[in-house]
C-alpha cells in the first residue's frame, strides 16, 4: 500500500485533448481509496440478495402461493442476475463506472419498493425477478472485477477476495435485521428496507468513485501510468464477441462449469433454502437467518485469505480444493438440522462460511490468466454461468420440496455436483508461460 511508482506516459495523437498529467504517486494510492468505495457499495447493495430466502414462508402463508412459484421469481431474479453480468462490464467501458453503478441502485431500489403493492405472483417476478435482477446482475462482480482490473497491478488477488467479501459483509449487516423485521413487522418493512439502502449508496458511487487512474493523473497500484482508453463503442457487440471467442476454448467451458455448482450451491440452495429447511426443522426463522448471518462473517475471513492464497498458489487446484470440502459438507447437512442452534450444525456454518466465495479469487485469476484485457467480460459469463445454475437450483429446490416434503434429496444431489465441480477444476490446463506473459 506504501511505496512509490516510476510512472511514464504515452503519446496522444494530435490535436487531442491533453490528459490530466501524471503526478507522483501519493504514500497511500488512491486505488485504495477506489477498492473502500467500491466496498461500502457492493455492502449496501448487498440488502437485495439477504432477503428471497426470509420471503418464501410469508408469501406463502399469505398469498398462498407454491414454493415452487417463489422460487420461479428467486430463480428469474438469479438468472437475469448472471446474464446481465457481461453487458455490464462492457456498458462500463463505455459510460463508465459510476454511472453504470448509480443507474443500478436506482433499478433495484424501484423494483424492491413496487413488491410492496403487489398482489399476484406474476408481479414478483417482474419486480423482484426481473427489476431487482436487472440491478444487481449490474452491481455483479463483475463490477468489482473491472475496478480491480482498472486501478491495480499488484495485489490483485488479495482486492479480489475482500471486494467479494463485501457482499458477505453486508449479509452479515442485514441479514439479522431483515428477518427481524420479518418476524415482527412482516416483509413490508423490509422490502423498503432494501430499497432504502440501495438509494443511500448512490451518493458515495456518484461523489467518490473514479473511473480510470488516469482520471485523477495515477498509474493504477503497482503498474505504470496510461492514459485513459477512449470508451468503448459497442458494448452488446463487444460481450457477444468476446463470449463467442472464449467458447471456442475449453478453459471457458470448465470454468463456467465449475462456477455454475458453485452458484447452484451458494446462492441457489443455501442462501435461497436454508431459512425454510431449517424452519421445516422447528427452528425459528430468525435463529435460522442468524445462522446465514454467521457464514457472512467467516465468508469474509475465507474470501480474504482465498485472494491471499490465490496470490501463492495455483488456482486450479485452489478451487479442486474448494468444492471438495463443500461437496462432503453438503451430503452431511441434512443430520445435522434440529429445532435447536446445536454445535454440529455450527460447525457446518462455520465451514460452509469459509468456503462460500472463496471460489471467487482463483477464478477471476484464471480468466485473467486465459483471457487478458477480456478477463472482465469473460468473468461476466462465467459470472452468468454461476447464477443459471443458481436460478436452476432455486426453482427445483423449491419443487423438490413441494414434491417429496424436504430438501434432503436436494442437500445429497447437490454435494455429489460438488465433487465433480472439483474434479473439472483439475482439468483446466495451465496457460503456457511464453503466452501467459502476452495475456497479463
Amino acid at each position: 500500500m506504501l511505496g512509490d511508482v516510476t510512472q511514464t506516459t504515452e503519446t496522444s495523437p494530435p490535436g487531442a485533448p491533453a490528459p490530466p498529467a501524471p503526478r507522483r504517486t501519493p504514500r497511500v494510492h488512491r486505488a485504495w481509496s477506489v477498492a473502500a468505495v467500491t466496498f461500502v457499495t457492493i455492502i449496501g447493495a448487498a440488502a437485495f440478495a439477504s432477503l428471497p430466502g426470509l420471503l418464501i414462508e410469508p408469501l406463502h402463508e399469505q398469498f398462498r402461493w407454491s414454493r415452487g412459484t417463489i422460487g420461479f421469481a428467486v430463480s428469474v431474479n438469479l438468472a437475469l442476475y448472471g446474464l446481465t453480468a457481461p453487458f455490464a462490464a462492457a456498458l462500463m467501458d463505455r459510460f463508465g463506472i459510476r454511472r453504470v453503478v448509480a443507474v443500478a441502485l436506482s433499478v433495484i431500489a424501484v423494483g424492491s419498493l413496487l413488491t410492496v403493492w403487489m398482489t399476484a405472483a406474476w408481479q414478483l417476478v417482474l419486480f423482484w425477478g426481473v427489476l431487482v435482477g436487472l440491478g444487481s446482475g449490474s452491481m455483479a462482480l463483475a463490477f468489482a472485477a473491472t475496478v480491480t482490473n482498472r486501478w491495480f497491478v499488484a495485489r490483485r488477488g488479495l482486492v479480489t477476495g475482500v471486494l467479494t467479501a463485501a457482499g458477505a459483509s453486508g449479509q452479515l449487516v442485514f441479514l439479522p435485521l431483515l428477518s427481524w423485521l420479518v418476524e415482527n413487522h412482516g416483509w413490508r418493512p423490509a422490502s423498503v428496507t432494501v430499497a432504502l439502502s440501495a438509494l443511500a449508496v448512490v451518493p458515495f458511487v456518484w461523489l467518490l468513485l473514479r473511473d480510470h487512474p488516469a482520471d485523477v493523473g495515477l498509474a493504477p497500484y503497482g503498474g505504470v501510468y496510461a492514459e485513459k482508453p477512449a470508451p468503448a463503442v459497442g458494448a452488446a457487440r463487444r460481450a457477444v464477441t468476446v463470449l463467442l471467442k472464449a467458447a471456442r476454448t475449453g478453459p471457458f467451458w470448465l470454468l463456467a462449469g465449475t462456477f455454475a455448482i458453485c452458484g447452484a450451491t451458494t446462492n441457489g440452495l443455501v442462501r435461497t433454502h436454508f431459512v425454510p429447511a431449517a424452519h421445516d426443522h422447528g427452528m425459528p426463522i430468525v435463529a435460522a437467518a442468524s445462522l446465514l448471518a454467521v457464514i457472512g462473517v467467516f465468508d469474509v475471513v475465507g474470501t480474504i485469505a482465498s485472494g491471499w492464497f490465490t496470490d501463492r498458489f495455483e488456482s486450479r487446484r485452489l478451487l479442486a480444493v474448494y468444492y471438495a470440502l463443500r461437496g462432503v459438507s453438503l451430503l452431511f447437512l441434512p443430520l445435522l438440522l434440529a429445532p435447536a442452534v446445536q454445535p454440529p450444525i455450527l460447525f457446518f456454518i462455520v465451514f460452509y462460511g469459509l468456503d462460500w466465495v472463496a471460489t471467487v479469487p482463483p477464478t477471476m485469476a484464471l480468466c485473467r490468466e486465459h483471457y487478458g484485457e477480456d478477463s472482465a467480460i469473460v468473468f461476466g459469463w462465467v459470472l452468468a454461468s454461476h447464477q443459471v445454475g443458481a436460478a436452476l437450483i432455486a426453482f427445483a429446490a423449491g419443487a423438490a420440496r413441494d414434491l417429496f416434503g424436504s430438501y434432503d434429496v436436494v442437500w445429497y444431489t447437490s454435494g455429489a455436483l460438488c465433487a465433480a465441480a472439483a474434479l473439472m477444476a483439475l482439468v483446466i490446463r495451465r496457460r503456457p508461460a511464453a503466452t501467459l506473459g502476452a495475456a497479463v
